[in-house]
């Protein structure tokens, strides 16, 4: 059993998370997507929410690592995280109470393959920011993983298909209905992802959305993609997030 599970909680940007199987352990790699994108949101062009900071999509929240970590840094962002796993959601909540940071966090059940998904997270945006570590390994490589990833991790948490693109795909072809003009997604990939995806985005030029920075990570892989929106946004309303709501734990 990993580490993570048997001790029953990491250390994440420096926030005490807490583990259980079968919910995807965050990896040090994550730490730099989150370090990257601080750096786009405190360090270039001013990106502001209506109520003075951003409002940030997660896909695929897990144990709430990016989410949270961000929330932390950011104290005048707020996040919408999703996952389609019930496992996720229970601990993303858990991990957001904890840290005291519920208020300024919506966890929502969501699976982003689903034809029309995208309509039931209307509501909440438009968002400055979509961020994601999504399951981006090849599915051909599944079988190298260690046997204790493979035995106690989700492995819809990992398996990204065939070229390890399912789910990239589903989250660039939602990005544009969420997100407002300029909008930014930040990405932890495969290594051999950043020429798929740019190949991907070129053949699709009605979703407007440009791969413009690809960032190696601490062992020189290319690692984390930055792709942003330009042309209209259509489908959401003005950012008309809530006022304070109590967490709700589905049961």
């Amino acid at each position: 059993m990993p580490v993570q599970y048997i001790l029953g909680e990491w250390d994440f940007q420096g926030l005490s998370l807490k583990m259980a199987p079968p919910v995807f352990i965050p990896r040090p790699e994550t730490e730099e997507l989150v370090e990257w994108v601080l750096e786009e949101v405190t360090q270039g062009p001013c990106v502001v929410g209506a109520q003075g900071g951003p409002l940030i999509l997660e896909v695929g929240c897990g144990s709430g690592a990016i989410s949270l970590s961000l929330l932390s840094k950011l104290p005048q962002s707020r996040v919408i995280a999703v996952d389609k796993g019930e496992a996720a959601i229970c601990l993303a909540h858990e991990n957001a109470q904890r840290l005291r940071l519920q208020d300024r966090i919506r966890i929502i059940p969501f699976d982003v393959t689903l034809e029309g998904s995208w309509a039931h997270l209307l509501p909440w945006g438009p968002v400055d920011l979509v961020v994601s570590n999504p399951p981006y390994v090849f599915h051909r490589d599944m079988e190298k993983l260690a046997p204790e990833i493979l035995s106690y991790e989700d492995p819809l948490a990992l398996d990204g298909g065939e070229e390890g693109m399912d789910i990239i795909t589903h989250i660039l072809a939602l990005a544009p209905r969420l997100l407002k003009d300029s909008g930014s997604i930040f990405l932890e990939v495969d290594s051999r992802h950043p020429e798929l995806v740019g190949s991907w985005l070129q053949s699709q030029p009605d979703l407007s959305l440009n791969l413009v920075a690809v960032r190696r990570d601490f062992c020189g892989r290319p690692r984390f993609l930055h792709i942003r929106r330009c042309g209209p946004q259509h489908g959401c309303p003005v950012d008309a997030w809530p006022g304070p709501q109590p967490a709700r734990v589905p049961g």
